[in-house]
């Protein structure tokens, strides 16, 4: 959160936005500091963790300053800055579940764990055979970007986690995982057709008995 600042602006809200509008970046970072915790607040509803709120408030204050010119200023400041708030927060929700629903698209994580003795033998073999594209996947993404992945959507571990324990910052880690999702679905589009036509293999008519 932005450190306290000087009580030197007593300007109101709509002077605060003008400035802001003029290049102020003493004016921006007041408004910042006036409705960081409301804003943070409706991230952590969204995400469940401070990490990810904190990620999630930045990304949210840089699509109010970009927005800022839009503004009615007949309207309630606040009132405006909760509902894109709320629509930033609902769209990263959606970005997140699609990546992740990409990474799995039939092939779950969670079939990485043991086979359950009341699947069918069908069910098993079916299993096996996502088990393998997802590890072949894995395989042709680089080391660097198949480590951040498994850490992040396998083993499920925080950002800040990741980075300490690859050493690195926090950022890059982001950068790596997001990297990797991408080339890991299209891996994964490149591999499954093939998989399914060899899994399919030649058709031969029975001769007469």
């Amino acid at each position: 959160m932005p450190a306290d600042l000087p009580a030197t602006q007593s300007a109101s809200t709509d002077e605060l936005i003008q400035r802001c509008l003029e290049g102020d970046q003493i004016a921006w970072d007041r408004l910042v500091h006036q409705h960081w915790r409301r804003v943070f607040n409706v991230a952590y509803k969204f995400v469940g963790s401070h990490d990810g709120a904190e990620d999630l408030t930045q990304e949210i204050f840089l699509k109010i300053f970009k927005s800022l010119h839009t503004f009615d200023r007949r309207a309630n400041f606040q009132t405006w800055i909760v509902s894109i708030s709320r629509n930033l927060c609902i769209d990263h929700y959606r970005s997140v579940r699609k990546e992740r629903e990409t990474i799995v698209r039939g092939v779950d994580a969670g079939e990485l764990s043991p086979v359950s003795r009341t699947m069918s033998p069908q069910a098993v073999l079916e299993r096996q055979d996502q088990v393998r594209l997802l590890k072949d996947a894995l395989q042709a993404l680089s080391p660097s970007l198949r480590t951040a992945v498994l850490l992040r959507d396998i083993r499920e571990l925080t950002y800040q986690e990741i980075a300490d324990q690859l050493g690195l910052p926090e950022g890059t880690v982001k950068s790596r995982i997001n990297r990797g999702r991408t080339e890991l679905a299209r891996q994964i589009e490149r591999l499954r057709p093939r998989r399914e036509h060899a899994a399919s293999g030649p058709q031969f008519k029975r001769g007469p008995q």
